[in-house]
């Protein structure tokens, strides 16, 4: 083990994961934090409590450097992914004076800022733990979307238009410069590499969004290849060339490779989150026999949905456990029990929702794109299980791969690093290098056929039928 290393940090909804990597994308250590529960005061607001994005990061990375072997001084670049969509409102010295605030907080999408004198900036994650590693006020230009920042998309900075600083509420002074991804921010400051463990002054990278790094550490470039990120919020991902700012069923959002886009479908919010929800649900008790059986609570109940038939016997989830803004009535549902159900049948049902909702938006994605895709591929913790992987290829009619080694995006992130800092000579090169490839998963002709006459006959007809009864409900249980 003699390097060179990457670190790849990937700061998500629920955890902080730290890999080490050499330059071939092989891990050589790990560490990972859980974030805390997020904190909501009042309907609408979400925030990361504390200062948890940056203690959960640093907590990580020393967990991967106890567990690191190889020469710290090999270690090169640090590849920088935290959270997309959070905002971080800052004080002078880029101290917080209020907790991030989540992407699922209603006025992250609004020209909010704090009432507070100490206000001076306003960034999002992925700038604010910039400042942290580095001490320099920089963000990745691709960790802005257009939604929530005066961003210029086809330029890759800040607008010339003074209507856009008003829409958003905010001033030039108060942004950081942008930079590109796989650019260095900067060297390790003494004060992170004491909280991290990692080497003072080594390269700190930029990175991009997290699933736009998470789509390059799948090794997804073709145009004809799309990536389901399997997170906290669930979406299908295309890469293209060129910015299409008027898209219906999906919205241009920036690529890990600059001058590059990502055409992002709708999603599911609280997708992988309904997954852990359930299981929750079952208690100390289940999750003690998994323990005694050598499982994960996963791969116990794993073990029960697979033996149920394609389809769940008619069992059928929409998978509304979080909202949207403009449909604030909307709850889940579950439908079609009967007595042959377990809780292998609801378990299975829940990852057919997942695969039927975003076969509807990816269809919906590339019909208006023009194009097509023949290969979708998996990402994210939903991917380790191969009922998973299989349900989307029979759901969708199309081979379903995931990444040999899991991919993610701490790779993408290390990818990032390995660019910046001449590790790999580009980003196609860095890909081809540190990407082990896909396993693959081909469907079943007659379950690809039961699931498009179920989705047919019952379940695009579902959220029509119950929207009317919960918006009336939602007066009184909201």
């Amino acid at each position: 083990m003699t390097g060179p290393y990457l670190v790849g940090i990937d700061c998500g909804s629920q955890s902080a994961k730290v890999v080490v990597f050499d330059a071939t994308g092989r891990a050589v250590a790990r560490g990972q934090q859980p974030l805390q529960p997020m904190s909501r005061p009042r309907p609408g607001v979400v925030l990361h409590p504390d200062d948890d994005l940056w203690t959960a990061t640093a907590t990580a990375t020393r967990r991967a450097m106890a567990g690191f072997d190889g020469d710290p001084a090999a270690i090169v670049g640090v590849g920088l992914c935290p959270i997309r969509c959070c905002k971080a409102y800052l004080d002078a010295g880029g101290e917080l004076i209020e907790p991030v605030m989540s992407w699922m907080d209603d006025r992250a999408y609004r020209p909010y800022l704090p009432d507070d004198p100490r206000l001076a900036f306003v960034t999002t994650a992925s700038g604010y733990l910039a400042s942290r590693c580095t001490g320099r006020h920089t963000d990745t230009a691709a960790n802005d979307i257009e939604l929530q920042w005066p961003i210029d998309v086809d330029r890759w900075t800040w607008s010339d238009d003074p209507a856009a600083y008003a829409r958003h509420g905010v001033r030039r002074e108060q942004l950081f410069d942008l930079q590109l991804p796989g650019e260095v921010i900067g060297p390790l400051t003494d004060a992170a590499a004491a909280a991290t463990g990692l080497p003072a002054g080594v390269p700190v990278v930029h990175t991009a969004n997290d699933k736009a790094v998470e789509m390059l550490g799948a090794g997804a470039l073709g145009d004809r290849t799309a990536l389901v990120s399997l997170g906290t919020y669930i979406a299908a991902m295309v890469h293209g060339s060129a910015n299409h700012p008027d898209g219906r069923a999906f919205w241009t959002n920036f690529s890990a490779v600059p001058g590059r886009y990502l055409y992002e479908s709708n999603g599911v919010r609280r997708g992988m989150w309904t997954l852990s929800w359930f299981l929750d649900l079952l208690g100390p008790e289940f999750a003690a026999h998994a323990a005694a059986s050598g499982l994960s609570r996963e791969q116990y109940l794993e073990r029960e949905a697979i033996e149920v038939a394609a389809g769940s016997d008619g069992l059928m989830i929409v998978l509304d456990w979080l909202a949207t803004a403009d449909h604030p009535y909307r709850k889940g549902t579950m439908l079609g029990f009967d007595a042959r159900h377990t809780r292998g049948h609801v378990y299975r049902a829940i990852m057919e929702a997942i695969a039927l909702t975003m076969k509807g938006h990816v269809d919906a994605m590339v019909d208006e794109l023009g194009g097509g895709i023949d290969e979708i591929v998996l990402s994210g913790g939903g991917a380790t299980s191969r009922l998973f992987v299989q349900i989307f290829a029979d759901v969708f009619g199309i081979a379903a791969s995931r990444p040999i080694g899991g991919g993610g995006a701490a790779l993408g992130a290390a990818i990032c690093a390995a660019v910046a800092t001449g590790v790999h000579a580009g980003f196609e090169e860095a890909v081809a290098a540190m990407t082990a490839g896909r396993e693959s998963f081909e469907p079943y002709a007659a379950r690809t056929d039961l699931y498009r006459q179920a989705t047919e006959a019952v379940f695009r007809h579902i959220r029509p039928a119950t929207d009317p009864l919960y918006e009336r409900a939602h007066p009184l249980f909201h």
